[in-house]
C-alpha cells in the first residue's frame, strides 16, 4: 500500500461549519482519509475585511499544504471562497475546490421567482455573489440577509446546546421584511454552519420554503477532481484547531459523529 492511498483530502473552515460539507463527501467518497482544520482562532471570518481573511487562508493553508501534503483542499467556507479562493489557488499546486452561495440551483428551484440568500457579512456583500446573481438568477428577484448570528447557533447546537431560537426567528423575520420577501420559497445557506440548523430554520420558515446549500455540488466536485484514485484510510481521521481554548472538548461528541476520532492543535 503506497503513501499516496493514505493522502488525505484536507477539509478547511472558520469553524466547524464545514461539518456539512464533510457529510455530503462521505456519502460519495467514503472511504478517503480526511483532515478536517478549524480556523478558530480567526472565527468568526464574517465580520473580517476582505484584505484579513485573503492573507489568512492563504497563510494557513500554504503552511498545512506543505505539512500535510493532501491530495486536494476543500475550502468548506462561503466567505473563505468568496473572497480567497483566486488568491490560494495561485500560491498552492494541489486541487482546491470552492464553496460558493448555490444560486444557480435556487433559481431551477423556486416558483415564485423569489429567493432568499442568508450569508454572512463578508459573503453577502462580494463580486462573486453579484457575478453568480447575474449569471444565474437575473430574471429572479435576490433577498440578500446577514445573519452572523447563526454562525453562533450552529456552533453552539453542534456543542450540545440549543441553538438560539430568536436568532433565527430574527433572521427569518428580517428576509420575509424586505420588499416581496412574502413571496420568497426557496432560501440559500450562504454559510456552511447553517446547514447544521436547517432544521430549525424550516420550522421558522414554514413548510412552503425549500432550504438550499451547496454541500452535496461540492462532495460531487471532489469526487471528480480524484476520480480514478484510489483511498486508504490508515488511521482515523482528525481534526485540527488553530487554537486550543476553553470548551474545545464540547465538540468532539458532534466531531466522532463525523468520523473523526482524533485532535490537535495547529
Amino acid at each position: 500500500m503506497s503513501d499516496e492511498l493514505a493522502q488525505p483530502v484536507l477539509l478547511f473552515d472558520s469553524g466547524v461549519g464545514g461539518l456539512s460539507v464533510l457529510a455530503a463527501l462521505r456519502q460519495v467518497l467514503p472511504e478517503a482519509p480526511v483532515i478536517y482544520a478549524a480556523d478558530n482562532a480567526g472565527l468568526p471570518y464574517g465580520q473580517k475585511t476582505e484584505a484579513e481573511i485573503a492573507a489568512r487562508v492563504s497563510g494557513l493553508l500554504g503552511r498545512m499544504t506543505e505539512r500535510l501534503h493532501p491530495r486536494l483542499v476543500c475550502i468548506a467556507c462561503n466567505t473563505a471562497s468568496t473572497i480567497a479562493l483566486a488568491a490560494v489557488r495561485d500560491v498552492l499546486e494541489v486541487p482546491i475546490v470552492g464553496t460558493v452561495p448555490a444560486i444557480k440551483p435556487a433559481a431551477a428551484l423556486t416558483r415564485s421567482g423569489v429567493i432568499g440568500l442568508l450569508g454572512t457579512e463578508a459573503t453577502i456583500r462580494q463580486g462573486y455573489v453579484d457575478r453568480l446573481e447575474a449569471e444565474f438568477a437575473a430574471d429572479k428577484v435576490l433577498l440578500r440577509h446577514a445573519a452572523p448570528e447563526l454562525v453562533s447557533a450552529a456552533e453552539t447546537k453542534l456543542r450540545g446546546g440549543v441553538a438560539d431560537p430568536a436568532a433565527i426567528a430574527d433572521a427569518v423575520a428580517a428576509l420575509r421584511a424586505m420588499p416581496q420577501g412574502d413571496r420568497i420559497d426557496t432560501v440559500v445557506l450562504a454559510c456552511t454552519h447553517f446547514p447544521l440548523i436547517a432544521d430549525e430554520l424550516g420550522q421558522a420558515f414554514g413548510p412552503g420554503v425549500r432550504l438550499v446549500d451547496g454541500a452535496q455540488g461540492i462532495a460531487r466536485r471532489i469526487a471528480w477532481l480524484t476520480r480514478g484514485q484510489r483511498f486508504a484510510r490508515r488511521e482515523p481521521d482528525r481534526a485540527l484547531f488553530t487554537r486550543d481554548e476553553a470548551g474545545l472538548a464540547e465538540l468532539f461528541p458532534a466531531l466522532s459523529a463525523a468520523g473523526i476520532e482524533r485532535y490537535a492543535v495547529f
